[in-house]
C-alpha cells in the first residue's frame, strides 16, 4: 500500500495545511490520491478543537483558532514537532481508538531509542512523562474522521516555549503540565521526524 511522505522546512500556515488534508481527503475518498504523512512546522497559533469551552482560554487576548478536529485547545509553534496524516481506515480497522493507540505506540516507541519514558492515558489523549514526580503532557493529539478517513494528527515539544500554554488550559486539562523534549533530556533529536515517519509506517501496516 503506498504512501506519500511530504515534508515542509518552512512555517506552513495553519489553515493553508487544513485545507489540504480536507482536499486530500476528499481525493483518497475517490480514489484519486495516495494516503499522506506529512511533517511540518506552524508559526505559533492556538487551536481549538470541537469539544473546547471558552473558559478554558486564560488571557483573553489569545486569539484562537477554531477546527473541526477532536479535542480541545492546544499551542502550535516554533520547536515543535508536528505530524499530519489523511489515513484510510476503510483498508484497516474502522476502530477509532485502535487508530489512536497506534499513534501513542508509535511515539512511546520511538522514544524509547533517546531513553525517554513515555506513557498514554486512556482518560487523556496524548503522550505523557512523569518529571519530578509529576505526569506532564509531552505530546499532543488531534483526529478527525470523515467517510472513515482520518486525518489531522499530532505534535510533539522539542524545544517548545512551554510559557505559551500558562495563556490557555491545554487539552482541558486543570493545573496539568505541560514539557518538552529539552525539559527532559538536553540531546539532539534531529532524526526525531523520520524515526516517527519509519515506525508509524510499520505499525500501519503500510
Amino acid at each position: 500500500m503506498k504512501i506519500e511522505i511530504k515534508k515542509t522546512e518552512k512555517p506552513v500556515d495553519y489553515e493553508e495545511a487544513i485545507r489540504f488534508l480536507e482536499e486530500r481527503v476528499d481525493k483518497i475518498h475517490k480514489k484519486e490520491e495516495k494516503e499522506l504523512i506529512w511533517i511540518l512546522k506552524h508559526r505559533s497559533i492556538y487551536t481549538a478543537g470541537t469539544s473546547y469551552r471558552e473558559s478554558e482560554v486564560l488571557d483573553k487576548s489569545v486569539k484562537l483558532c477554531i477546527t473541526n478536529r477532536g479535542g480541545k485547545i492546544t499551542y502550535h509553534g516554533p520547536g515543535q514537532l508536528i505530524c499530519y496524516f489523511v489515513i484510510n481506515l476503510n483498508k484497516r480497522k474502522k476502530d477509532i481508538r485502535n487508530f489512536i493507540n497506534t499513534i501513542e505506540n508509535t511515539i512511546i516507541d520511538v522514544l524509547k531509542e533517546y531513553q525517554i519514558k513515555a506513557f498514554a492515558d486512556r482518560k487523556n489523549i496524548g503522550i505523557w512523562v512523569k518529571n519530578k514526580k509529576k505526569n506532564k503532557k509531552l505530546g499532543a493529539i488531534g483526529i478527525r474522521i470523515k467517510k472513515w478517513i482520518a486525518y489531522h494528527g499530532f505534535s510533539i515539544n522539542i524545544n517548545t516555549n512551554l510559557d505559551k500554554y500558562k495563556k490557555i488550559i491545554p487539552c482541558g486539562l486543570k493545573n496539568s503540565n505541560v514539557t518538552n523534549l529539552y525539559t527532559i533530556k538536553k540531546q539532539s533529536y534531529n532524526n526525531l521526524d523520520r524515526k516517527i515517519v519509519k515506525e508509524l509506517i510499520k505499525n500501519l501496516k503500510i
